[in-house]
């Protein structure tokens, strides 16, 4: 009888000891913990609210912010078509892809992304594939949700930036613009490959040292005489005199100098 007694209390004394194992358990489990690194959301409940275990409300959200992963989004076509571009030689690649973010200020983030890689499908509504950019975000300035925007520089091209104001698409879709040749205008189709702020990005039809006519477009025509001078497009697109103190061959801002007449 005593051998059996020592016997159940020594049982009673493990159990004992696995309740409270299980009570310092269930005590450490009310101090919640982030398995990442990140800043937390406002939280979702107050003090004083009854919580209960496994429940489907969070009691906050953590997000990992540093480094952040800005998703944008390229159409299949566009990809295709900077596909064709290599492989015929027309643009040649760099070391490495150059990505840059503007912020929704319409600031330059100071610092280069990191290209991670494109998704596995195109998306049947858009016609888009989403890619991911990598940025280090330390300072938190990038937070999930905001609206920006990626500019990636491919490579390098031979190519001319020319005003859009300056173009029109004629009855078959061909781009096309009026040049100053021995003061008559001369009406010439471009070859564009996409967009640059203001400014169509052609690599045919037009040369260095063309005169580019900007405005008085309207009415005309090829072989009409004309008198040209000087001017500038700022990055709004507006249409300026060029200083005096300033050559055209020394006007090349953002885009480079064009010619009115």
């Amino acid at each position: 009888s005593a051998v059996a007694a020592a016997a159940a209390a020594e049982a009673s004394l493990a159990a004992a000891k696995v309740a409270v194992d299980v009570a310092k358990l269930d005590l450490d489990r009310t101090l919640v913990k982030s398995p990442i690194a990140g800043i937390a959301s406002l939280p979702a409940l107050s003090v004083g609210s009854l919580v209960t275990a496994n429940q489907a409300d969070a009691l906050a959200t953590v997000t990992r912010i540093d480094p952040i992963f800005v998703d944008v989004m390229e159409s299949s076509v566009g990809m295709q078509r900077m596909r064709d571009r290599v492989e015929a030689g027309s643009l040649q690649q760099g070391d490495q892809v150059g990505l840059a973010l503007t912020l929704e200020t319409g600031a330059t983030y100071g610092r280069q992304g990191t290209f991670v890689g494109p998704d596995a499908e195109v998306s049947t509504t858009t016609g888009t594939i989403r890619i991911r950019v990598r940025f280090d975000n330390p300072d938190r300035i990038i937070l999930p949700g905001q609206f920006l925007r990626v500019e990636a520089t491919m490579g390098t091209m031979p190519a001319i930036l020319v005003p859009q104001r300056a173009t029109a698409r004629s009855a078959a879709g061909d781009l096309t613009a009026w040049l100053a040749r021995e003061g008559r205008a001369r009406k010439v189709t471009l070859t564009e490959t996409g967009t640059h702020r203001n400014a169509w990005i052609v690599t045919e039809g037009v040369g260095p040292g063309d005169l580019l006519i900007v405005d008085g477009l309207n009415g005309l025509a090829d072989g009409a005489e004309v008198q040209t001078v000087p001017v500038m497009i700022d990055e709004q697109g507006v249409v300026r005199d060029l200083p005096p103190e300033q050559s055209p061959g020394q006007a090349a801002a953002e885009p480079p100098p064009a010619r009115g007449g």
